[in-house]
């Protein structure tokens, strides 16, 4: 569908003879930009829903300079789409828009703004000339002919819009914010949400927030998002990047992904601009943000914020505003990991208990009063079914990108029992700054078989396959083929199927898992060394480094199977190591699975 192609059914006057549905009334829905629309697709529907009494049109309005999207989003919906033009030869009974900013044929209908963030705080460009206007404040002309109606979600916006321009005076209607409520249902799937963007218990997710212009977050610190990732442990954080939707709209979706692109092969999870946000923002455990809409709905559930820009395009006396003094500052210039600590360290719930409150009114009424509302506009019954309540976003998609080399610290810490705590820090390769060593510190390059950087995988000293789960003897052949791919590579691993298995390059082959499994070399050397975990959940890039560690400090893997703690962020894996002659191996299995099945230790 081109944006220019007019549309025969079900509007027009010629409709009655092409459509199925006959409708009572029509409500178009104006479609300008991917902010605007997502918004007044997350409402209608939900407003709406079930009522074969009313047709629902897109009209297409090209006129932004954010337009790019618009188009594609309706089409990849379905939704029947009318060129902005068609519109003056219909004859709608309501016209439902969340842009402020456009122009209405003449008519008699209502029109019914929503915003599209949180109330009025901000001033953006303005298209019609070289100024600025209120964002959310619709023409004069509507105005002028009374045919709007500006939904708001708090009475100060009333009283602001007023002041700014008296001629919406009693025509702003509180509705509360339904984005809020819907965000507030979908505290209940935190968990779930977490787990489809990939964080695992103990993880910390931060999620950077960016509204759009050179004074946003994005504007100021566009290499914030890698120094994230240089400087906080991949075990133990994730970071998410929302940028606004004009952002993406304006620059274009190559060239965010460009200017992203090293975080973004570390594992950066950037947020679709079309749907995502809201659910990662609920998974969330720290919000860095600016004076955008966004951050201030994290504020309001309740979560850390630390301000990396605000701009001065925020409006003053507005609760979005009020932030700027509420929230704390992020200093780009310092090291990141303390001040994210410090900020969730020192968070009490209530802290923007005010701002909150001075943005967000009549919590959880919104669809039911924009269902009255809406309904009122069109002069007819509500249906006699009952409205919908707030709810939860859905599941998004599993995001299961991670960077594929990884530089990593080993710490080695030795108890008065002579058992071994090995630290693992691990850092995106591509980003990692200084790797100074000392006698118990050491750090080594790790990569994934299908990182392509030969740089990286030409200097690794571990490879890993994460994507083979594979039986003892397959597994051994692969590790061999591995060792041979990799020449300057020591170490090997990938995991079994009871799970992991580790080959050293001198020929000790190790494992970690319930069950014991040898990997032997070919032809054998003297000793082969398997690891035994006690705990699952050790995957093989994390083994290995266990396994370097000792390897870096002289410890023999022999038969007295030495304890060891694997420490990841804040999982604990327990591991000994222990040494089988080598052709003992089909016997030491079976010795093991004995042991596992009568309760006693492998090593029995």
């Amino acid at each position: 569908m081109e944006s220019d192609e007019r549309i025969l059914v079900p509007v027009g006057p010629d409709a009655a003879r092409w459509r199925t549905f006959g409708g009572e009334r029509t409500v178009v829905v104006a479609a300008r930009t991917v902010t605007s629309l997502v918004r007044a697709l997350d409402v209608v529907p939900e407003v709406l829903h079930d009522d074969p009494r009313v047709t629902v049109v897109f009209a297409y309005d090209p006129t932004s300079a954010f337009n790019d999207g618009v188009l594609d989003l309706l089409r990849s919906l379905g939704c029947r789409t009318l060129p902005w033009p068609q519109l003056a030869e219909i004859a709608p009974d309501l016209l439902i828009s969340a842009s402020e900013n456009i122009k209405v044929p003449p008519g008699d209908y209502p029109v019914l703004v929503l915003p599209h963030g949180v109330g009025f705080h901000k001033r953006v460009p303005d298209s019609a000339g070289p100024g600025t206007r209120l964002s959310g404040l619709v023409h004069d002309d509507l105005l002028a002919a009374r045919r709007a109606w500006l939904a708001v979600s708090h009475p100060d916006q009333e009283t602001q819009l007023a002041a700014a321009h008296p001629s919406t005076a009693g025509r702003t209607v509180l509705v509360g914010d339904p984005c809020l409520d819907r965000l507030r249902a979908s505290v209940r799937w935190r968990e779930r949400y977490r787990s489809a963007l990939g964080l695992v218990p103990g993880q910390q997710l931060v999620l950077v927030s960016s509204t759009w212009g050179e004074e946003s977050l994005a504007g100021a610190l566009p290499g914030l998002p890698a120094d994230l990732l240089a400087q906080l442990p991949a075990d133990e954080f994730r970071v998410a990047l929302v940028l606004h939707p004009n952002v993406w709209s304006g620059h274009g979706a190559w060239q965010v992904r460009v200017m992203q692109q090293s975080a973004l092969e570390a594992g950066l999870i950037a947020v679709d601009p079309t749907d995502g946000w809201q659910q990662a923002l609920v998974a969330s455990d720290l919000v860095i943000g600016d004076h955008g809409s966004v951050t201030l709905y994290g504020a309001a559930l309740e979560r850390p914020v630390l301000l990396g820009a605000f701009g001065s395009e925020a409006v003053p006396g507005t609760a979005g505003y009020a932030l700027r003094t509420a929230a704390g500052r992020l200093e780009a210039g310092r090291p990141l990991r303390a001040q994210l600590e410090a900020a969730v360290a020192g968070h009490r719930p209530d802290r923007y208990a005010a701002v909150s409150a001075a943005a967000f009114a009549e919590p959880g009424q919104a669809l039911p009063r924009l269902r009255e509302l809406v309904y009122g506009l069109l002069g007819i019954p509500q249906p006699k079914q009952p409205g919908r309540g707030p709810r939860a976003f859905p599941i998004p998609a599993p995001h299961t990108r991670r960077a594929r080399s990884l530089m990593v610290r080993t710490s080695v810490v030795r108890d008065a029992e002579g058992g071994l705590r090995v630290e693992v820090r691990r850092f995106p390769a591509a980003l990692a700054g200084e790797t100074a060593e000392s006698e118990t510190v050491f750090w080594h390059l790790a990569c994934d078989v299908d990182e392509p950087d030969t740089r990286l995988t030409e200097s690794a000293a571990v490879v890993c396959s994460a994507s083979d789960v594979l039986p003892a003897e397959a597994g051994r052949q692969r590790l061999g083929a591995l060792l041979e791919d990799f020449p300057g590579a020591r170490i090997a691993a990938l995991s079994g199927e009871d799970g992991c298995i580790i080959r050293v390059r001198d020929g000790r082959p190790v494992r970690d898992g319930r069950l014991v499994h040898v990997c032997t070399a070919e032809p054998p050397s003297a000793e082969e060394a398997v690891a035994v975990a006690e705990e699952v959940g050790v995957d093989p890039g994390a083994a290995a480094a266990a396994v370097y560690a000792c390897l870096r400090l002289g410890v023999p893997l022999d038969a007295t199977a030495t304890p060891l703690v694997l420490v990841l962020g804040a999982r604990r894996h327990r591991l000994s190591l222990r040494t089988v002659p080598p052709g003992g191996d089909q016997a030491a299995v079976s010795r093991a699975r004995t042991a596992v099945a009568r309760g006693l230790p492998p090593s029995s």
